[in-house]
């Protein structure tokens, strides 16, 4: 069953959403509707949603005892 839901949104970000949907061959019910399929279900997300590079990435540091720390130390040294 489908139900209609009122949102109350500001003028350009209702023209921003339209034209992406446009340029998505979507309506902007459609990205909404996703979006909110997704709220919650963070563990159901597919990895097939990510970039390639970024999943060929996920899970590499796993285990790894790198902390923020080091992390900082790094950036400070590359850029400092």
């Amino acid at each position: 069953m489908q139900s209609k839901l009122t949102l109350r949104l500001d003028d350009r970000l209702i023209s921003r959403a339209k034209a992406y949907a446009k340029r998505r061959g979507k309506s902007v019910s459609e990205m909404v509707a996703e979006y909110f399929g997704l709220l919650g279900s963070r563990s159901d997300r597919s990895v097939q949603e990510l970039a390639p590079t970024v999943r060929s990435l996920k899970g590499v540091l796993r285990g790894s005892s790198l902390d923020k720390g080091e992390h900082r130390r790094h950036l400070e040294d590359k850029y400092g």
